[in-house]
């Protein structure tokens, strides 16, 4: 039976491995495809992959794509209202949230109500709603599988497990192309070199996040909710090989681990098809010329991201929601060439120590609590 797909960030760096994997697998579809302002991008691929519906976050170039579609049957769409609709759609199968920052929050929050399957890549819906989300999942009979290849390889290695023997799980880290550097050493690094990631291709945020090991932190926040397990029991591991993609610990000691080459289009895929496993050709580690793997402890201190992370955890309530969003706002910043890379650090701790705590935060003070942080932070830096 054919899966049909809504993609939300077709033309990012998960949208577009996931079309990849359309290309290559026969029983899936393109339903619905979805992007914030990249017409000529989402023209390319619904030209290719005959959607029934393409949407544009941004409403200008909403009405770029409907002339430049106009010679089709393919319906367009604009902003949250045009997420929510396609995500809802009876005929979706699998909805994967790749778009990137707090917009994903509200559409998959939808597909949750409506029952879908989320393929979800976005980081920003459990590090922010995690506690809204979850419970719906079971409310509504709607299913998360995770596509990053950390929590993929975590939701492999629980396979057939009684998640109550759960002692420790082991998250790995690349440690990204500044790992064994001083905090000193990290004011020079240029966002040239943060970009040069040694082992995964990611979008330019995502690699930031690596680079300074804020996305290790948003991955246990991720993992908390995911896995329904402490943040205290999740344990992040500097692995460089970027083989080994997570673990899982047991109270017997037992530890049960997936492994692989880095690429992204397994734990997509994976997701995609699953409980099914299905070929892929040239996706294969030698262990022979590996040789070996190593794993090292994260240093906090110089890559303090991760210890800011495990705080906001700890916290509570919106604390979270602050550590993500002074992140955007400073990685933006450094993208931009504005600050150095350390400031990201500075930024992150201004917001979570100014930014008034709220215990149980609603999906609208989700949404405010983000836009008070860009506030304060604009004023600051």
């Amino acid at each position: 039976m054919e899966k049909r797909l809504v993609i939300l960030g077709s033309t990012g760096s998960i949208g577009t491995q996931t079309l990849e994997i359309v290309d290559n697998n026969e029983g899936l579809s393109v339903l619905a495809l979805a992007a914030n302002k990249s017409a000529e991008a989402v023209e390319r691929q619904a030209r290719k992959y005959k959607p029934l519906y393409c949407v544009m976050y941004d409403e200008f170039a909403a009405a770029d794509l409907k002339v430049r579609l106009s010679d089709t049957d393919i319906k367009v769409l604009s902003g949250m209202d045009g997420l929510i609709s396609v995500v809802t759609l009876d005929k979706a199968d699998i909805v994967v949230t790749a778009l990137v920052g707090m917009i994903g929050i509200r559409p998959t929050i939808e597909a949750v109500k409506a029952g879908k399957t989320i393929a979800l890549a976005n980081k920003e819906t459990l590090v922010c709603a995690g506690h809204i989300i979850m419970p719906l999942l079971k409310q509504y009979g709607a299913k998360i599988l995770p596509v990053d290849s950390e929590h993929s390889a975590i939701f492999q290695s629980l396979n057939g497990e009684d998640r109550g023997n759960i002692d420790k799980i082991l998250l790995t880290a690349s440690g990204g192309p500044f790992r064994g550097r001083s905090y000193d050493e990290l004011k020079d690094m240029s966002v040239e070199k943060a970009l040069a990631h040694p082992n995964w291709s990611m979008g330019k945020k995502v690699t930031i996040d690596s680079a300074s090991l804020v996305n290790k932190g948003l991955e246990v926040m991720e993992a908390k909710w995911l896995f329904d397990v402490p943040a205290s029991k999740i344990q992040v591991v500097i692995h460089p090989e970027s083989i080994v993609h997570s673990m899982v610990q047991y109270v017997d000691g037992a530890v049960i681990a997936e492994l692989g080459i880095p690429d992204m289009k397994l734990p997509i895929q994976y997701a995609l098809f699953y409980p099914d496993r299905k070929p892929m050709r040239d996706n294969r580690v030698d262990f022979f010329k590996l040789g070996k793997i190593t794993f090292y402890e994260p240093d906090v201190e110089t890559f303090k991201g991760l210890k800011f992370a495990y705080n906001a955890i700890e916290k509570g309530g919106n604390a979270p929601v602050v550590f993500n969003a002074s992140n955007e706002y400073a990685v933006k910043k450094f993208l931009n060439k504005e600050i150095n890379f350390t400031a990201i650090y500075d930024i992150i701790e201004t917001a979570l120590d100014e930014i008034p705590f709220n215990e149980a935060a609603t999906l609208d003070e989700i949404l405010e609590c983000e836009a008070e942080c860009y506030e304060l932070l604009s004023k600051r830096f």
